[in-house]
């Protein structure tokens, strides 16, 4: 009489269905991690893009001066301000959709209220000494809006982050944000 000890059907189901749940947790995980750390890669660009940004727009405000005594002057003093603003200047934010919440607030072309968006390429990302940073149409262009007047910045990503449902762009949005 032979004593047959090999492996039953019942014992095979219950160890691919433990498998199964370890491979699931492990992918989750793997996944939530992949997700943390685009997260804090993005905001760690935008973060030294602000930093530099605050650099440029404090020194535009030192260029614009007090006292604007006629508009000649303003222009002037507004064109060696913008001197100091790194990227390119978008005259027109509605060629970014209405994602960023920027398109409310008016591109005045009389300067008037000293805010002015600007778009940075990879030379100007390399220019302010963010070499591994790409700002393009795949990885998302990154918007810069210099208030020369208020001595503020705000960094937005075109490509943002989505979280749930929300897709958020502005630095102020992401900052907060965990996975």
């Amino acid at each position: 009489m032979s004593n047959n000890r090999g492996i039953t059907i019942i014992s095979l189901v219950a160890t691919i269905a433990i498998i199964s749940i370890l491979v699931g947790i492990s992918i989750k995980t793997g996944n939530n991690i992949i997700k943390e750390t685009e997260l804090e890669n993005l905001k760690t660009d935008m973060l030294l893009i602000k930093i530099k940004g605050k650099e440029y727009v404090e020194n535009a405000n030192f260029k614009l001066g007090a006292n604007i005594e006629t508009a000649s002057d303003k222009e002037t003093k507004i064109l060696n301000a913008k001197d100091e603003l790194k990227g390119k200047e978008i005259t027109n934010i509605n060629e970014f959709g209405n994602n960023l919440n920027i398109t409310s607030e008016t591109l005045s072309s009389d300067n008037s209220n000293y805010i002015y968006y600007y778009k940075l390429y990879k030379q100007d990302l390399m220019d302010i000494g963010i070499s591994n940073v790409n700002s393009d149409e795949k990885n998302g262009w990154y918007i810069v809006k210099y208030d020369i007047k208020n001595i503020q910045v705000e960094v937005y990503n075109t490509k943002g982050f989505e979280e749930g449902e929300q897709r958020y762009y502005s630095l102020n949005e992401i900052q907060n944000l965990e996975i």
